[in-house]
Order: structure tokens, then sequence, then C-alpha cells
């Protein structure tokens, strides 16, 4: 053992190092199988009570990738189109709406990119065109080339998928997904992979809310009463009230409406034995809201009358008899009746009068009185002026917070707000606060994003793939085993103990490295069992070359490693490389192969060159003993 201490330190420093990176993991086991012999109830209170100690000890176990533990795979499109529509602003026309629609079915249909398929389409229409009388910028004027518009849209959109990137990892991180997966795919998709995900609908509305926040002072309830009956009668069909009833006419209800703002629809429309009985295409889907209730609801409607309810407003005459500047907005928060959700539509200003951008925190908290969540945010000094000025115009009033074209609130303004202080109120549930607290502390996407594909491995799938690698590692590792103990015998035993040694340091490196094991990472680890063994192979085989021409043992020993390390060496250091290529330009599971096949090459060299030459010195040189290699 003599001039191999440093050799020996050099294992010992590995193995306890290794020891320690996996010992987290090896707890993790054991948690998941005392958890698994708990009850539903008392998993809960040994969870909540344990939290942090769980929390740490998932953190720095072993990470399983979405093929060996379950998640979503979630391909998602950013909206380019929307972003040139966008860029565009108000000197788009109809000839643009034209040309953009075009480009984005030849763009779907021939796959190529979007920016390149609507100028194609705008020059080809007409040729003396000029792309700058829709687009103004810094860098674009109205003298500007159609190339230079081309370049100014393409560095736009490509910052806009970096800065959708940059978002959806954001609030992936907030959310607290363990070694997610973010790529982007062609000009305009983005590849996520989120293991150990269990409430996939949660996750969809995270990735997919743009944050676009903004405050809305909402309709006048006279206005939205009169309006609302004007609409109602223009979809009235035959209308004959029976002679019982009370003997209001359609044009006394609109002349009734128009002179009186007190003037309460719904409570007419009982005492007229509901219009709907008559025939009314609106109040199918539409119920009205009794007086006092909720003075700038325009009714509610159920989850299932949405669609109906969208294509009858939609007409352009029933926007015409909308108020001025208002737009029909769905409440977050439905009415749950006898099993069924009913969503409050509510009447808001288009104009925004305060955006997102003012919002310098937010945070989730609890309303001290309702112990209901909410989200308190804080404004920058601009946004506080704004804020200061709107509420202590607007007391008595609404004021709509709207996220994503969603009513989240509509307090009322009962005075004067100075500071910045504001809150989202008339939240669900503890997550929703939280998931609106990730949105806006992650930034707004720059453009819409669509889920165009979703894949979700359920955790029993997972345990299914973790069975079938580790049974393929097990058989593979006994045959190799084996083998080598019957062709090599006592060097063979020795070459052995190395693989083991090797599998352990492979483990460690990913653990310590915070690495993701895959289902094809299983299979580099099974790779580098092999390639582990033909290092030991390539050593013995010169050392029985040695041994023929008469050498003793121990200058056998020195002559097989000496003269076996160029090949290994070589042999690996390819290897490698490919590795390194692998995990530079693959994606997903090839990176995971790449990682595994990279950790088990420096392992095994380490073990086969380092580990079995300590052995066999020892046994040759310090025990004098003989070591038969087949």
């Amino acid at each position: 053992m003599q001039g191999n201490g440093f050799k020996v330190g050099a294992v010992i420093f590995f193995l306890a190092l290794s020891a320690w990176y996996l010992f987290p993991s090896f707890r993790g086991l054991s948690l998941n199988n005392r958890l698994g012999g708990m009850s539903q109830e008392e998993r809960v209170d040994y969870e909540r009570d344990n939290f942090s100690t769980i929390e740490s000890i998932k953190e720095k176990s072993l990470n399983l990738g979405l093929d060996l533990q379950g998640g979503m795979h979630i391909t998602m499109e950013v909206g380019l189109r929307e972003l040139i529509s966008e860029l565009a602003s108000e000197r788009r026309d109809e000839a643009f709406d034209e040309v953009l629609a075009a480009a984005d079915a030849r763009s779907e249909a021939e796959n190529i990119s979007l920016i390149d398929a609507f100028v194609d389409e705008f020059e080809n229409r007409d040729p003396d065109a000029s792309l700058s009388r829709y687009f103004r910028s810094e860098e674009i004027t109205r003298r500007s080339s159609n190339s230079e518009v081309t370049q100014y849209l393409q560095v736009q959109g490509a910052d806009a998928i970096e800065r959708a990137m940059q978002v959806i990892r954001n609030r992936v991180d907030r959310f607290g997904v363990t070694e997610p997966s973010i790529q982007t795919q062609g000009s305009r998709r983005i590849v996520v992979e989120l293991p150990g995900i269990d409430d996939p609908e949660r996750v969809r509305a995270l990735l997919k809310g743009t944050a676009r926040l903004g405050f809305h002072l909402m309709a006048d309830p006279g206005e939205l009463n009169s309006s609302l009956q004007r609409i109602i009668s223009y979809y009235e069909v035959d209308i004959a009230p029976p002679a019982d009833s009370l003997d209001v006419g359609e044009e006394e209800i609109n002349e009734e409406a128009e002179s009186d703002t007190s003037f309460d629809v719904s409570q007419l429309l009982a005492e007229t034995d509901d219009l709907d009985d008559a025939g009314n295409a609106l109040l199918d889907v539409l119920i009205l809201i009794p007086s006092g209730q909720n003075p700038v609801a325009f009714g509610e409607v159920a989850a299932q009358d949405t669609a109906a309810f969208n294509a009858l407003i939609a007409d352009p005459e029933v926007q015409a008899m909308l108020p001025r500047d208002i737009e029909l907005r769905y409440d977050a928060n439905p009415s749950s009746v006898s099993g069924s959700e009913y969503f409050p539509v509510l009447a808001v200003n288009r104009n925004i009068e305060l955006t997102g951008e003012a919002i310098t925190d937010a945070r989730a908290d609890f309303d001290p009185q309702t112990n209901q969540p909410l989200v308190d945010m804080e404004m920058n000094s601009e946004g506080a002026r704004i804020w200061s000025r709107l509420t202590g115009a607007n007391v008595g009033k609404n004021v709509a917070i709207v996220l994503d074209g969603v009513v989240y609130s509509y307090p009322t303004v009962i005075g004067q707000i100075s500071g910045g202080r504001s809150q989202i109120t008339g939240l669900a549930s503890q997550e929703e606060s939280e998931d609106i607290v990730t949105v806006l502390k992650s930034g707004a996407l720059p453009a819409p994003v669509e889920i165009v594909e979703e894949r979700t491995v359920g955790p029993s799938l997972g345990v299914v793939a973790r069975k079938a690698g580790f049974t393929s590692l097990m058989v593979g590792l006994t045959i190799v085993v084996l083998f080598m103990i019957v062709y090599y015998r006592a060097g063979g035993m020795v070459a052995d103990m190395a693989l083991i040694i090797n599998i352990i340091f492979i483990m460690g490196i990913l653990a310590g490295f915070n690495a993701t094991l895959t289902l094809p990472g299983i299979a580099g680890i099974v790779l580098t069992i092999g390639m582990a063994v033909d290092a030991n192979v390539l050593i013995f085989e010169r050392i029985r070359e040695e041994q023929s021409t008469g050498k003793t043992l121990k200058a056998s020993i020195d002559g097989g490693y000496s003269k076996a390390l160029s090949a290994i060496i070589d042999a690996n250091i390819t290897t490698f490389f490919v590795g390194l290529i692998l995990y530079s330009f693959g994606v997903g599971p090839i990176q995971g192969f790449a990682v595994t096949l990279m950790a088990g090459i420096l392992a095994s060299l380490f073990s086969a060159i380092v580990f079995t030459r300590i052995i066999f010195d020892y046994a040759v040189i310090g025990r004098r003993m003989s070591v038969n290699f087949g």
C-alpha cells in the first residue's frame, strides 16, 4: 500500500461525498414508505406538522424526471399574430387584417415563420405597398423600407419569445416545481415539462395568464338599467302577456326606462310574468338580478350558457345599445346553486385608468375580519398619484380590478386612498391568491400564449417506468457481474467491486449537481456499466499478456495498467465528447441520457484505474497474495 495513501484518501473522500449527497434521497424513500402506510387523515396531519422537514428533504433529494414520477408535458404557442396586430395598433385596416389572417394560415400549413409569411403575403398583393404605414417606433419611420420593417418585426418576435420564456420560467419557479424543463421549439413554440404536478388545471391557468392588470371604472347603474331593457326588448319574440297581468306595453316600458333612472327591470319583468315565457332569446340564458343586489351587474349566466350569451351580446346592434365605452366582463368568482355555477356579467368601462405596470409588489394575505384570502398590492409613485386621484373623484362608485379580461373584484370606493395601496378581494382560495401574486410578480407576457399540446403522465405510470428501469439496471448488472467472475475469477471480483463503487459515484454526482434522473438517464447508467468493465477488460487482458512473457505478478500488473491506459483514455474521452454534444444540442430525454453518460464515464475512469489498482496493490504487495485473472 506504500505510495497509495493519496489514492486511498481520494476514494474515501468521494465515497463520503457521494453518501452525503445521497443521504436525503434515502431519507426521502424512507419518508415515502412511512407516508404510504398512513391513512389519509394521518398523512395530512403528519405533513402539516413536519412541513419544513419534508420540503427540505424534497429539495435535496435526487430529482426524478417526468417519466419516472409523473407530471405534465405542455407545448405552448406564443401569439405572434396578436403581437403583430398590437404593434400596428390603430393604423390597422381591413386589408392589413386580411393579409395577417392569410399569413397565419400559410405559416401553419407550410411550417414557416409567421413574420416571413406576413411580409411575403403583403408584398405579393401589392409590390409597391409600404409596411411602414402600419408600424411606428424609434427605429421605424414613414420612410423605412420593407426590409427594415421586416427586421424590426423579427427582432420584436424573437424578443417576445425570449421574454415569454423568462416569464414562464419565473412563474414555474414561484410555483415550486422541481427541475422543470423549459425550451423553445420552432419559431413560436415553448415546451414545458413539469415533473410531479398533481393539479393540471391550476398549472394551465398559471401558464396562460398574460398578467395584464387594469383598474377600470364601471357603468352608471341607471344607464345600465335602461340599456338592459332595450336589449331585452330587442330579443323579444311575439310577446303577448296574459290579460290579468300588469298591462304594460313595450313602448311604455321603454318610456319609463328612459325617464326614470331608478327603473328596475327585474321587478317589472317579474310582474309581467317573465318575458322569456313569451319567447326571449336573451332571457333563455341570462338571469336577471333583483334590484339593489348588484347595480353594476348586467345579470348572471350559467357556465354552460356562456357561449350562447357571448354570441347574442356580440350582435353589433346590441353592442350599440350598451352605454358608451362600456363592455361586459365575467366575474372571476361564480355563485353555486344546486351544483351549477353562475357567472355574474359586469359592465366595465373599456378605458383603463391604471395599468398593472404601476404595481411594484404583491403578496397573498387574509382579511383580518372575514379571514378570506386577498392580494395586497403596492404601487410606484406615479401609480399612487393616479390611484389617489381616481379614488378621490369616484367616492361611492365601483372600481373594477380586471386581470386578463376577468373581473376579480370591484370594490366600492369609500374615500380617497393615498399611499398607493390596493387589494384584490373576493378570491375563492389561498391557492388562487398565491397564483395571482405569482403572475403579477413574474411579469406580463408580451403576447398571449395558447396550449396547443398537453400530455399528462400519471403517478402510476411513473411507478411502472421506475420499476422497469430498476429491473433493466439489475438484470444488466447481474449479467456483467457473473460474466466477470466466471471469466476473470479473482480479478473479475475486484472489477465487480469497482462496478458497485462506480454506480454509487454516478448517483452521487447526479445528486450533488441537482440533476434529474430520467428513464433515458437510467439507460445511460446501464451503458456505463458495460463501459466501466470494458476498461477493466483491457487492463486484465494486458496483464495476462505480460504474464505470458514470464513476468512476475507485480510486474504484470504494472505493465498491464500502463499499457492499457492510453486506449482507455482515448475511448472514454471520445465518448465523453459525444455526451457533451448530446447535452448541448439535445432536449429533454436526450439531455438526461447525456448527463448520466458523462457522469458514468468520469466515475468509471476513477473506479477502474484508481480503485482496482489500490485493491491489487494491497493484495499482491501488502498481503503477498496470488490473484487469478482467468
